[in-house]
C-alpha cells in the first residue's frame, strides 16, 4: 500500500480506505488509486486483512480426492461460502496422506472452521478438534455439544432403492456394503430391516465391500465363482456398482436383464449413457449449503445448540435395473 500510495500521490491511510470500501475519498482520487494499483500488480492480502480484523473468515473443508460425490459437495460449499463471504481451503486425504496430518494442515492455515466431509477419526479425536475449531460434519453423526452435522437420511434411501427392486419382482437381492466407510453401517442395517419388513430375512446377504470399483469388481468375482447370481445388488455407493457393472459386463452378464443394479449418491458417472446407473440421490448443493450454514452460525455463536440436520433422498431410476428374471428349474 506504500508503493501505491506513492504512485498516486495520497496517504497511505486513504489507499487503505479505499480497499476497504470506506467513504472519504473522491471519485477521482478512487480512480487514480486504484489506476496505481493496477499499474504496479498490486492485490490486497486478504489472510493478511482478516488477520487484523481478528478473523480469518476462511472454512477449511477436508475431503477424499478419489470420491466424485465429494466433489460434487465441495463445488456447492463454494457457492454457499461465498455468499457468506468466506474464503475455503481444501486439504485431502490421500493414500500417504493420513487425514489427521490433512486435518492439521488446514489449522495450520488459520481455518476458523472445518467443514469434514465423511471422517473416518475416531469420536475422541474429533472431540478434541472441537476444542481448537468450529467443527461441521458431513455424512456422520457425531454426538457432541459443539459439533454439528448433516447428512442424508440413509435408512429412508436404502428402503426406497430395496422396496423399487421387491416392486419389480426381486427377492434375491444382495447388498454390496461399505465397509468401514462412512455411512455403511447405517446402509447395512436398513437393508437389512427393509428385507425383513418385505419377509425375505432368509433372501438377505452381505458381501463385505467398500466405496470404490475394487470393491465391486471382487464382489462380481465372487459371484460369478458362485455360479448362482442374485437378480438384484444393492451397492455400497455409485462407485462399488460402476465396478460390480463392468466386472459383471464383461463376463457376458446382462444389465439388468440378469442382474439389476443399484448405486447410492447419484454422481455424474451414474447419468453417463453407457453407465445408465439407478441410484439414490443425495442433495450435494443442500448438504453443502446446509454445512456452511452451520458453520457460520457456530461462528458468531459459539453456546448454540448442536444440531442435527437430515435430508431427504431420492431414488433415481435409470436403465441399470429392470424386471427380475425368470429362474429356470435348476435355479439358475
Amino acid at each position: 500500500m506504500d508503493d501505491v500510495a506513492a504512485q498516486a500521490g495520497v496517504s497511505r491511510t486513504l489507499v487503505s480506505l479505499i480497499f476497504s470500501g470506506k467513504p472519504g475519498a473522491g471519485a477521482a482520487t478512487r480512480d487514480r488509486v486504484l489506476r496505481a494499483a493496477e499499474d504496479l500488480g498490486y492485490r490486497p492480502d486478504s489472510a493478511a486483512r482478516s488477520l487484523a480484523r481478528g478473523r480469518s473468515r476462511t472454512l477449511g473443508v477436508l475431503m477424499d480426492v478419489h470420491q466424485p460425490f465429494q466433489a460434487d459437495l465441495v463445488a456447492g460449499i463454494y457457492a454457499a461460502s461465498e455468499e457468506l463471504g468466506y474464503e475455503v481451503l481444501l486439504s485431502a486425504r490421500a493414500q500417504g496422506r493420513e487425514e489427521g496430518r490433512a486435518i492439521e494442515s488446514l489449522l495450520g492455515h488459520r481455518c476458523e472452521g472445518l467443514i469434514l466431509l465423511g471422517p473416518y477419526s475416531e469420536t475422541s479425536s474429533l472431540e478434541a478438534l472441537a476444542d481448537r475449531a468450529v467443527v461441521v460434519v458431513v455424512g456422520r453423526v457425531v454426538p457432541h455439544d459443539r459439533i454439528d452435522c448433516v447428512h442424508t437420511a440413509d435408512a429412508e434411501g436404502i428402503a426406497q432403492a430395496v422396496d423399487y427392486l421387491v416392486g419389480l419382482g426381486h427377492v434375491d437381492i444382495c447388498h454390496v456394503d461399505g465397509g468401514a466407510d462412512p455411512g455403511s453401517e447405517q446402509r447395512r442395517e436398513a437393508y437389512l430391516a427393509t428385507m425383513h419388513r418385505h419377509g425375505l430375512s432368509d433372501r438377505a446377504r452381505i458381501v463385505p465391500g467398500a466405496h470404490n470399483e475394487a470393491a465391486g469388481i471382487a464382489a462380481g468375482r465372487l459371484l460369478l465363482a458362485e455360479g448362482s447370481l442374485p437378480t438384484a445388488v444393492l451397492a455400497g455407493n455409485d462407485r462399488c456398482a460402476v465396478g460390480l457393472m463392468d466386472h459383471l459386463t464383461r463376463a457376458g452378464i446382462d444389465v439388468p436383464g440378469d442382474v439389476s443394479i443399484i448405486g447410492y449418491d447419484d454422481t455424474r458417472l451414474a447419468e453417463f449413457a453407457r453407465i445408465d446407473l439407478t441410484t439414490v440421490r443425495q442433495d450435494s448443493a443442500a448438504l453443502a449449503r446446509a454445512a456452511v450454514g452451520l458453520a457460520d452460525r457456530r461462528l458468531a455463536d459459539a453456546t448454540a445448540e448442536p444440531t442435527e440436520l437430515v435430508l431427504d433422498p431420492t431414488l433415481v431410476v435409470r436403465g441399470s435395473t429392470g424386471p427380475a428374471r425368470v429362474r429356470d428349474r435348476a435355479g439358475r
